[in-house]
């Protein structure tokens, strides 16, 4: 009779079903056609079933409706947790065959000691939309706590296209029954993690109830603080209650996110079609962390690098895909344009003003927005640059969100809060060119309707995407470790500011950035433009590039920047080709192959995609360097002086590695280049470049990757000499000045290599290390230690620049 159902219902579900998969490892694809695999799944639906069959043919795992023999006794290979319930209210449903099955598998086990059976628990959700704090009719008929024939119809009709398989990491029922045993307790425990296990990754997908815009004001309103500023600014600017209420609600309107579901699940479908028409590939790495994350309890907060506006789709459409609920978005007010805005704040953007300085009333109320949405355990998003990054490094950045994020910890949320730092990489940025223009002292562009039009019509292929996840930074064990008396300042009504907090907020906010740039994907774009822009005449032939492509991700995989990165395993060949599609060069055929290059203005937007990654080439760029322009140097000369230099880039680029690190990963470049015959060791200890032509010539690019940095402390360097003591304003605006003469007498079209700020960011670096301090009068002298650094940095740079430099 069962059989018979499932044929009849087979071709049904079939039509009206389009179910998402999501293993949360690989350990469930690595189970072939095993006989010994059961599932355990929520409930004893045939629906639920023949989704769970169509979802395990995708994976090729075996078939859930399939009998398996157990010591001679017959058993289901799904184990459900619940009946379905009656349409009748007071007729209660039967039990399941759960407990009986699962105390049978696990006394099997203790029968026959080399059965080692594998559980699956398998979540299906039909749909991904969270319940209601008011609920309707429309909730009822969908209810999915156990329902009846007639409500799983309305939701198969109305919710099958939506439909969410999770494969959570496989269970040994052999390591079960060897900690547990095999008796009805163990199985009640089994099933009873199962339940509890099912509620969590519920949760996590759809997220927590929905509360409406009036509750969000009504909660907003009766929040203590508001309340007294309210009565504090009606008294201050002698105005009635009533009108400064008036006056924060109109800011809760102006800020405040009004999600909804199905313009989640219309914009799934939308950008489904704009990636596939935009982009041949979005790699995501580390999205278990999440699913981990999330299930534990933990309060996500999604801090992702600002490369260009896609960031706000790309993010939330990968969160949503990795079927988890979707966070409410910090977007700055200047997306809040028609139609764009209404669509945005209804797919969980709230709005932020550029700066609130000055005005407590919106300041306070907005603090108080995001204190309520961790309250109520909404996952949120917001970028610490504060703006998209015009150079394609990153940005220092604004701590204003990381500190409310700590104070509304100081109100006592139990829920551990924590930082997931974001990697977001791409093969192409649509407002790169005028990204160049704004540099160059354009205006910024306002964004507007037309102007979403206008890249509508301008879409065409954009290569990869990229999302890395970093390592997750736990605010609360970063609390306790840094600050370990931290607890002592909650105070659910009125938390104070305490001291510790300005410089607890300024490392956290480093560390994200420190853990984005651990987290960067290498891609075709981005590695062609390194090795391009350091070439001579900006220019190689294909063999050529495709020979340094291959070098230069060889060094990665061998001497990895960090074991979060992304690595492509694509060939020097495959990825050139790559490039040329994406019409990022220049390409001459001549009677000799092909010649790739780049026109002026490729280079500059080259060097935008270049300074995505060329942090993680610093170090192997300067250990080329040494060897290149030293004739020969032991391996405690080349540690010290790696680090010297590595101390100084690494405010700067958000360099992660520790003393330890770098010596460690210098000497392992060094014995990975004498393996690969670069460079050789004589027998008093000294390091030298072999005397080849071929392994010169593919070190002496990679070595010129750091020419620009270097050169930028040479300018500081030359100022600081010729003119100590100096005060800060004239150094830094004395070096941009020697900056442009060099960009110009050079050629060099980096656009952070004349940028104030990043004459600013060397001052700091040499200031924080002590090869400069402040006199009395607070001008700028040299220490005792700026020779020995201002020797190396000379001696890294090609003596036709350190002329122009020292000469100037």
């Amino acid at each position: 009779m069962r059989s018979l159902l499932y044929f009849l219902l087979s071709l049904p579900v079939r039509l009206l079903v389009k179910c998402k998969v999501i293993p949360d490892t690989a350990d469930a694809l690595q189970l072939g056609d095993s006989q010994d695999v059961f599932y355990v799944i929520r409930h004893q639906s045939a629906s639920d079933l023949l989704t769970l069959k169509m979802a395990c043919k995708s994976l090729n795992l075996p078939d859930p409706l399939e009998k398996v023999d157990v010591n001679g006794q017959v058993m289901e290979r799904c184990i459900c947790l619940e009946r379905p319930s009656s349409i009748f209210p007071w007729v209660k449903p039967a039990k399941t065959r759960a407990l009986p099955s699962s105390l049978a598998l696990l006394q099997a086990h203790l029968k026959d000691t080399n059965r080692d059976a594998t559980l699956i628990p398998a979540n299906l959700l039909w749909g991904r939309k969270p319940g209601k704090a008011k609920v309707n009719v429309s909730d009822v008929i969908a209810d999915e706590a156990s329902p009846n024939f007639l409500r799983k119809f309305f939701i198969v009709l109305f919710l099958g296209r939506d439909a969410l398989v999770r494969f959570s990491q496989a269970v040994s029922l052999r390591e079960l029954t060897d900690t547990q045993g095999a008796d009805e307790v163990a199985a009640r425990k089994l099933l009873r993690m199962s339940r509890i296990h099912f509620f969590r990754q519920s949760v996590a997908a759809t997220g927590p109830r929905l509360l409406d815009l009036d509750q969000k004001f009504t909660a907003l309103f009766a929040n203590p603080a508001i309340k007294q500023l309210i009565k504090d600014e009606a008294k201050a600017k002698g105005k009635s209650e009533q009108q400064i209420k008036q006056q924060a609600r109109d800011i809760m309107e102006e800020i405040a996110a009004d999600y909804r579901p199905v313009v989640i699940r219309l914009g799934d479908r939308v950008l489904t079609w704009l990636w596939n028409r935009l982009y041949s590939g979005i790699e995501v790495k580390n999205g278990d962390r999440l699913r981990e994350l999330s299930q534990a309890g933990h309060e996500i907060i999604y801090v992702p690098c600002h490369r260009s506006h896609m960031d706000y789709l790309l993010l939330t459409y990968v969160i949503y895909q990795q079927g988890l609920a979707t966070p409410r978005i910090a977007a700055g007010i200047n997306l809040n344009f028609w139609p764009a805005g209404p669509i945005f704040r209804k797919a969980g953007a709230f709005f932020i003003r550029r700066s609130f300085r000055g005005n407590r009333l919106y300041s306070t109320i907005f603090r108080e927005y995001l204190g309520l949405l961790f309250s109520l355990g909404y996952p949120v998003k917001y970028y610490t640059e504060g703006g998209r990054s015009r150079t394609g490094r990153l940005l220092q950045p604004k701590t204003g969100m990381i500190a409310m994020t700590v104070q509304s910890m100081l109100k006592g949320i139990e829920r551990p809060l924590t930082l997931v730092p974001v990697y977001l990489g791409y093969e192409h940025v649509m407002e790169v060119a005028s990204y160049h223009k704004e540099l160059k002292g354009s205006g910024k562009q306002k964004e507007s309707a037309f102007g979403v039009v206008k890249a509508i019509r301008k879409l065409r292929n954009y290569g990869k995407g990229y999302v890395n996840f970093g390592e997750p930074i736990n605010l609360n064990s970063y609390l306790s470790e840094h600050q370990p008396d931290w607890k002592q300042s909650i105070d659910p009504v009125n938390p104070p500011k305490p001291q510790w907090l300005s410089p607890v907020v300024n490392n956290i906010a480093d560390q994200v950035m420190v853990e984005i740039n651990k987290a960067a994907a290498l891609n075709s774009v981005t590695l062609t433009a390194l090795i391009l822009l350091t070439s001579e005449n900006k220019a190689l032939t294909r063999s050529e590039l495709e020979s340094q492509l291959d070098f230069f991700i060889a060094v990665q995989k061998a001497v990895p920047f960090s074991d979060q990165i992304y690595i492509p395993e694509e060939s020097g060949r495959e990825l050139v080709d790559s490039v040329i599609t994406l019409n990022k060069v220049d390409v001459i055929d001549d009677k000799m192959g092909q010649i790739i290059s780049l026109s002026e203005q490729a280079c500059l937007e080259m060097s935008y995609y270049r300074n995505n990654i060329l942090h993680t080439y610093m170090l192997p760029g300067v250990v080329c360097r040494l060897l290149k322009t030293y004739d020969k140097l032991t391996t405690a000369e080349i540690d010290n002086k790696v680090e010297q230099l590595m101390q100084l880039i690494k405010a700067e680029l958000f360099l992660w590695q520790s003393h330890d690190d770098i010596v460690a990963q210098t000497e392992a470049l060094l014995h990975y280049f004498e393996q690969q015959q670069y460079i050789k060791q004589s027998k008093a200890g000294y390091w030298s470049l072999n005397n080849d032509n071929k392994a010169i010539h593919t070190l002496n690019i990679m070595a010129a990757t750091i020419s620009e940095t270097v050169q930028r402390y040479a300018v500081v360097l030359k100022i600081i000499n010729s003119s100590s003591p100096i005060p800060r304003s004239n150094l830094e605006s004395d070096a941009t000045a020697l900056a442009e003469r060099m960009s110009t007498l050079h050629n060099i079209n980096a656009p952070e290599f004349i940028d104030k700020k990043a004459q600013t960011a060397v001052v700091n670096a040499l200031r924080n290390y002590e090869y400069i301090e402040s006199n009395e009068q607070g001008n700028f002298i040299g220490t005792s230690k700026l020779a020995e650094l201002n020797e190396t940095i000379e001696h890294l740079i090609e003596p036709r620049v350190l002329q122009s430099i020292l000469h100037s």
